[in-house]
């Protein structure tokens, strides 16, 4: 059963699609909301309005916003802590919209970046575009995992990037199979899962560049379109 709802019909691709148009535009506005002094527990509740006013069931998942040296834990929680300059911005969200779930990674800047943390977002960036690029029935998903970790290895933090690439998506915001080292099934037209290099130092700060694909007949449809390249707030 897992294997059948790993291939999303047409209904379920467009369900997926209207799910993560709704996720943009509130990506969209949550980097607008973004200001020095709000707390992470402040941007993280004000999304759960925007998915409120959207008319959406709940999220996909608990929201993620770090500051600074809380986005080098991928799965930092929210808490009292409050943007200051020179902060990294790592906002990953999703939204559940007619039972299907959405989800995106975006990192932003609170100021002008160090150059090694702007260099840093370039080299995540690329090795998110570089596996999504290579994506199409037949191609196995232990190679999209190593085209986007090689990149990172030859920038030099190879060691920093600690997770798998992506993990499947649907009814569910984690579904069986997912994109890593030692998935060598083949991807196969109608799956849909995420793509989300990131680099973490710890004490320092991290970066992550998601998004959800979905697999055509000779490539694959990216389902997001905020913008990749870093920006400051």
């Amino acid at each position: 059963m897992d294997r059948i709802r790993a291939v999303k019909d047409e209904d379920e691709q467009e369900k997926m699609r209207a799910a993560s148009r709704i996720n943009d535009a509130c990506m969209e506005a949550a980097a607008a909301y973004l200001r020095e002094g709000l707390t992470e527990k402040e941007v993280s509740d004000y999304i759960t309005k925007l998915y409120r006013d959207a008319g959406c069931e709940g999220l996909s998942f608990g929201t993620i916003v770090s500051y600074g040296a809380h986005a080098a834990d991928p799965h930092h929680e929210p808490d009292n802590t409050a943007l200051k300059k020179g902060d990294c911005i790592v906002i990953d969200m999703g939204c559940r919209k007619d039972r299907y779930c959405s989800d995106m990674t975006r990192t932003f800047f609170c100021g002008e970046p160090e150059p090694e943390y702007a260099a840093i977002h370039d080299l995540v960036r690329e090795a998110n575009e570089k596996a999504e690029a290579m994506i199409r029935p037949g191609v196995r998903f232990c190679d999209i995992d190593r085209a986007a970790r090689e990149h990172i290895e030859a920038g030099g933090y190879g060691p920093y990037f600690t997770h798998r690439l992506g993990h499947s998506i649907g009814l569910e915001d984690h579904e069986f199979g997912d994109v890593s080292s030692v998935n060598t099934d083949t991807v196969k037209a109608g799956m849909t899962f995420s793509v989300e290099p990131g680099v973490y130092l710890p004490g320092k700060f991290g970066v992550r560049v998601e998004d959800l694909v979905l697999v055509t007949e000779d490539g694959c449809e990216i389902l997001n379109h905020v913008e990749k390249r870093w920006k400051t707030v």
